[in-house]
């Protein structure tokens, strides 16, 4: 192997646990159609048995042996119970899911978009969901803000795979979700006092990499960018915001969900 060759290798284990957070819309899947569409419609009918019209959602979009410790999904988005008008002009009741994807073309920026169970699971690395069903005072809240175009403007387009939470310089999938949900909570979409709310009320999760990986990334890997950050690295993942709501009695339940087996994480009666 020449030296230009073992550089190389080198380089791409170095960076290889920073890509953990991406948020891309679904595009190849890995399972048969008929898998992925089963696994959807059991998330949705647990979901449905729980009274949720409003839920968290998160999937695992890599290999898990690719995840620093403490992260567990790769991409979050807000679940919706709604009016979802089919391709032949018919009307039914279902989950319409809440996203911030990273944009393909460019991936320093993001989208937001409306996509269902079966799109959302598409293109996972393991059939596993994280699910959160907040208060029904909250999913209420949630299903408002939706309504009233929140999502919108909370939405910064500037991405950053671990954006950090205590500020609006860039956003991830999962930061937009904690700025939805603390919108409807407070019920305000201005952005300084979002982000007051933030600092003094929610506990973000550590990045265990070290500096030099993320160095890198922010040198070579578009939507790698840790300038919004001083001192140690922290960003939103499904785990912490399940422990803001449940430490704030905003929670029903966390569950793990695999074809098989439900894993109850947190719940409050």
């Amino acid at each position: 192997m020449s030296n230009l060759a073992k550089y190389l290798c080198l380089f791409v284990s170095l960076i290889a646990n920073i890509v953990y957070a991406g948020s891309h819309q679904s595009t190849e899947s890995k399972f048969d159609p008929e898998q992925v569409a089963q696994f959807a419609k059991q998330v949705e009918r647990y979901a449905a048995t729980q009274g949720a019209r409003a839920f968290i959602m998160s999937r695992l979009g890599q290999p898990a042996k690719n995840l620093p410790d403490g992260i567990q999904f790769t991409h979050t988005a807000i679940a919706i119970y709604s009016n979802i008008q089919l391709t032949d002009g018919q009307i039914e009741k279902g989950y319409a899911i809440h996203n911030l994807y990273q944009n393909n073309a460019n991936p320093k920026r993001s989208d937001l978009v409306i996509d269902y169970p079966m799109d959302f699971f598409w293109s996972v690395h393991e059939l596993k969901a994280g699910i959160i069903i907040p208060s029904q005072q909250l999913q209420q809240r949630l299903v408002n803000a939706i309504n009233n175009g929140y999502a919108t403007q909370v939405h910064n387009s500037k991405y950053s795979l671990i954006a950090n939470p205590f500020n609006n310089k860039y956003q991830n999938c999962t930061e937009h979700t904690l700025n939805l949900i603390n919108a409807a909570i407070y019920q305000t979409t201005d952005m300084q006092q979002l982000k007051a709310n933030t600092k003094a009320y929610f506990q973000p999760q550590k990045v265990k990499t070290n500096r030099f990986k993320l160095a890198l990334g922010n040198l070579f890997m578009d939507g790698v960018r840790t300038s919004d950050h001083k001192g140690k690295i922290m960003t939103t993942t499904f785990s912490s915001i399940a422990r803001y709501l449940e430490h704030n009695k905003l929670m029903q339940q966390a569950v793990i969900i695999t074809p098989q087996l439900t894993e109850n994480l947190h719940k409050n009666t």
